[in-house]
């Protein structure tokens, strides 16, 4: 059951391997169980799980958490169950944001849910866990050494051993693809690339049969690796819906509650309520029974409620309009009896997300808003969303160029006329657009510097927060996500590291608190009128 040891495109310019491919690769050597071990990060697990369990293969989660200031010094932790899954999420949490983080500072509880896997001897003295933990032997003839000295040390100390295949790239010709993207990474030119910065070019996804058979010699080292696999069994619940619970009245409970403030509302939005809005609310209000969407409603009710007693100007808008619930709370502006607007456009029980309003709030009190719900639901409870920038035709192609050496003044003559599409296009961007034509890139260099970037396309260049997505959970949020600073970590913003897609695969439930300068325009129009004019 080798390898255990694989680095995505999420492991960020050190890994090559797109998630999809990386499970189909999996699925042609009918692998049944394949481990993900990306770099100080979880960012593609929830993708990962969804499409090695489509294809019939148990998702192993783990990480290969670094020593901050040597990369050489590293821990694969990979999780036995859902407790191990939770605390792979805390360490790489600590090891994002703490300044003091240590691998060597790990403690026994945060790992006895977790296998342990290192090539390390220091690592393995301060390690106290003999059962779980093993010295890890790595495919290659450059380390066929050092697996001696580590088997030695292994058998003297009566330590267990595995072997790995560590995979940072599928094909053995992406060894390039590996090389220009360390250079994008470290900001340097190809050719003054060392060794050192650069990982084995045996470290590809090899057929596993190939593997084993390097290691006929050690069989037990295999055996380990299947006794790994086989233990590993986490179950992420995906589409099983989290929700955060709103703190309720004593005797009340969600559905009862949400229930008294739609039709409390109902009768203060019209005069005369006819008996079809007392129908249509009530149709609505079992539907999202149902679906077990109340508190989500509270949830959305109470932020409207606070930011409308601050005296902000919001709207809530989407197909949340369609909603007579929305209406009556006081959410959305626009009357969906009297515009004939459908609900079943905003929210049926076919739908498989989650309800999704949209609150606009002016671009000088969406701060003062997200502050409150970081305070009102408890900041181990909350945390933006991050979004994932990957490299387009343009910035891979300029990425590619400086690695390979050329200026910037160079590069910009030909990037301004790339179109902006997607990386994969570029080799034929002569047949498909007619402005570029005449950019030369059949010719060398240019041919080798897009063909290349061409297979960095859509690759994770790095996070950046989303624009109004945040996630609110039940219980501590470091039990479903890791989490990160934002790029500028000055700021102090922290970010979920998988993306909004993610979140909703796993079932967590995200709320867009938007900004628009418009309406700080309004609202300071509208002041400056009462300023001038007491009486308007």
């Amino acid at each position: 059951m080798i390898p255990l040891h694989v680095h995505s495109f999420y492991s960020f310019l050190k890994g090559t391997i797109d998630l999809q491919k990386l499970v189909d690769r999996a699925a042609e050597f009918d692998l049944p169980a394949l481990a993900i071990t990306d770099v100080n990060g979880m960012y593609g697990v929830i993708k990962f799980a969804k499409y090695a369990t489509e294809k019939g293969i148990k998702p192993i989660i783990g990480t290969m958490i670094t020593e901050p200031g040597n990369d050489d010094e590293y821990i694969l932790f990979l999780a036995k169950n859902n407790e191990g899954y939770k605390d792979i999420c805390r360490i790489i949490t600590a090891r994002k944001l703490n300044d003091d983080f240590s691998i060597y500072n790990l403690i026994e509880t945060e790992l006895r849910n977790l296998f342990v896997i290192s090539p390390s001897i220091k690592v393995a003295e301060s390690i106290n866990r003999k059962n779980d933990f093993f010295l890890e032997l790595i495919t290659s003839k450059k380390l066929k050494n050092n697996n001696r000295k580590l088997f030695d040390y292994a058998k003297k100390q009566n330590l267990n051993f595995v072997a790995t295949n560590p995979v940072y790239f599928l094909e053995k010709n992406d060894f390039e693809v590996h090389k220009t993207v360390s250079a994008i990474r470290l900001n340097t030119n190809i050719d003054n690339l060392s060794d050192d910065d650069l990982v084995d070019e045996e470290f590809y996804f090899n057929d596993p049969a190939i593997i084993e058979r390097k290691w006929r010699a050690l069989p037990e080292a295999v055996k380990a690796a299947n006794h790994i696999a086989d233990s590993c069994n986490v179950d992420l619940k995906l589409n099983e819906y989290k929700f955060p619970v709103f703190n309720l009245p004593e005797g009340k409970n969600a559905d009862s509650y949400l229930w008294q403030l739609a039709f409390n509302g109902l009768y203060k939005r019209y005069q005369d309520v006819s008996n079809k809005a007392k129908e249509r609310l009530e149709y609505e209000l079992s539907v999202i029974r149902e679906m077990n969407f109340s508190n989500y409603f509270l949830i959305v009710w109470d932020i409207v409620r606070e930011a409308k007693q601050r005296g902000m100007m919001i709207i809530g808008r989407g197909s949340a309009a369609n909603s007579l619930v929305a209406y009556s709370l006081g959410i959305t502006q626009v009357d969906p009896l009297k515009h004939n607007l459908y609900f079943e456009r905003f929210l049926n029980k076919a739908r498989s997300s989650p309800p999704d309003v949209d609150i606009d709030f002016s671009w000088k009190e969406r701060d003062e808003i997200v502050k409150y719900i970081f305070e009102k639901y408890g900041y181990e409870k909350v945390a933006m969303i991050c979004t994932t920038v990957t490299f387009r035709a343009r910035s891979a192609f300029r990425e590619v160029a400086k690695a390979f050496g050329f200026t910037n003044t160079e590069i910009s003559k030909f990037s301004r006329k790339i179109p902006w599409t997607d990386a994969k296009n570029l080799p034929n961007l002569s047949k498909l657009f007619p402005e570029s034509q005449n950019l030369g890139f059949d010719k060398e260099p240019w041919k080798t510097i897009v063909n290349i970037a061409s297979r960095i396309a859509r690759f994770p260049r790095h996070l950046s927060i989303h624009p109004g997505g945040l996630v609110i959970t039940p219980i501590r949020i470091t039990d479903y996500v890791a989490l990160e600073y934002a790029k500028n970590k000055g700021l102090g913003l922290i970010i979920t590291q998988p993306d909004m897609y993610s979140i909703e695969d796993l079932g967590l439930i995200k709320i867009d608190i938007l900004s628009q300068r418009s309406l700080g325009v309004l609202r300071d129009t509208m002041q400056s009128i009462k300023k001038h004019d007491p009486n308007s």
